[in-house]
């Protein structure tokens, strides 16, 4: 892939967004252990849950606006929004703050995907999409490989200072966003005539997702899709509390009777860490493997490798047990996310584009909904039930899988 024959608007996006990216994992994966600390476990597994609601909320009115007032708009007003959360959770005086802002940043990010991945549909013929998503998920995840072991030390000591570059870079990327991406909305969506009264706009969004909803299809696919996430996404959620209270501390490498020691919080960063260096480096290998892949088995194989791999986490605490088993559960994420993101903006019609990009990530905000269950329920249950739970998970998206594509097969014109 020549990155320098790319669309500018596509330069400019997979930079910022690689940036971004890199100083959001040194304080992400620390969010639930952050506010298990202030406030208990069992309170930071319902405050978890409250996030992808409003990012629920976000991701459709961004997808809604989207359409209607076209890419570049909506990129600005997500990134603007979490800009200004950043600076709110660097001078707040309160964990409370702290949260409000939290959820504040998830929803400008929620606005800004639709956009974001509508734009990439229109400029990319559907031939190249994957290979395209899977270059920017590569870039996204350079930062993830330095990110978690930074942030172990950053986030917990110089929180402020972390949160005001996080609002730097982001006013940054705004003002490149502003000066240099042009917008793609189609001429047709552009010249399309009515009234621009917010309530005439809400009533016909409303609409719109109303048709989406009634498509069964799309329907299956966004259940299966929430089901196969919860599995992935206990990588910041369960993964952290299990790794850092259930997991001893451990000797790296030992060497004429000297030993590296790691605490729990530093085997938890080195593998996040771990994690995302597999992203970097097999992204685009992986989709170039499984491109003659059907969709339906691509989606099988990730959601039995995602399951899996998790519930092999609670076999065994060894610290190189745990990196072999990372290897399984990251390639189950790993060859599911460009395809995802191809199937939809192929299935998608061109007119409402935005709006199902909007509706995509009902996936990912009522997976984000779900998933924290396991740290709720961490209290009562042992580790193994909860991994238990996961796997179930698992199993429950590999049987929406088949059904969809039973369905999906069937509607195609012969």
């Amino acid at each position: 892939m020549q990155i320098r024959l790319w669309n500018n608007n596509l330069k400019v996006r997979l930079f910022g967004e690689a940036l971004f990216n890199m100083l959001f994992w040194m304080y992400f994966p620390f969010i639930t252990v952050y506010f298990g600390a202030a406030l208990g476990n069992h309170i930071a597994g319902i405050l978890m849950t409250i996030p992808p609601v409003f990012s629920l909320i976000g991701s459709l009115f961004g997808g809604a606006l989207t359409d209607r007032m076209g890419r570049r708009p909506v990129m600005l007003m997500g990134a603007g929004l979490q800009m200004g959360m950043f600076v709110l959770f660097a001078i707040s005086p309160s964990h409370w703050i702290d949260y409000l802002a939290f959820i504040g940043i998830g929803v400008g990010g929620a606005i800004y995907r639709p956009a974001s991945s509508a734009m990439v549909a229109d400029l990319v013929p559907p031939e190249k999409r994957r290979e395209i998503f899977a270059t920017f998920m590569t870039a996204n995840n350079i930062g993830a490989v330095l990110g978690p072991a930074l942030g172990a030390i950053f986030f917990f000591h110089y929180r402020q200072e972390l949160l005001w570059t996080c609002a730097l870079v982001t006013l940054l990327y705004l003002i490149a966003i502003y000066f240099i991406v042009h917008e793609t909305l189609p001429h047709s969506e552009k010249n399309k005539e009515g009234s621009s009264s917010i309530t005439h706009v809400f009533k016909e969004q409303w609409k719109g997702y109303g048709i989406i909803f009634r498509d069964k299809v799309f329907l299956i696919y966004t259940l299966a899709g929430i089901f196969a996430l919860v599995p992935i996404m206990q990588l910041d959620l369960y993964f952290p509390v299990y790794v850092i209270n259930e997991v001893p501390a451990q000797a790296l490498f030992t060497w004429n009777g000297h030993s590296l020691m790691l605490t729990s919080t530093e085997i938890y960063g080195w593998l996040l860490g771990f994690n995302g260096l597999l992203f970097v480096l097999f992204i685009l290998p992986v989709t170039k493997w499984f491109h003659n892949w059907k969709e339906r088995d691509v989606f099988i194989l990730s959601s039995l490798l995602s399951g899996v791999g998790t519930f092999a986490l609670g076999l065994n605490t060894n610290f190189w047990f745990l990196f072999f088993v990372t290897i399984i559960f990251t390639f189950g994420e790993m060859v599911r996310s460009p395809v995802t993101q191809s199937f939809i903006s192929r299935y998608a019609p061109e007119h409402a584009r935005g709006q199902y990009m909007g509706a995509d990530s009902l996936q990912g905000t009522i997976g984000k909904f779900l998933a924290p269950i396991t740290v709720f329920l961490s209290n009562w249950v042992t580790p193994m039930g909860i991994f238990s739970i996961i796997l179930a998970f698992a199993l429950i998206s590999v049987v929406l899988y088949i059904q969809l594509f039973r369905i999906y097969k069937e509607e195609q014109p012969t």
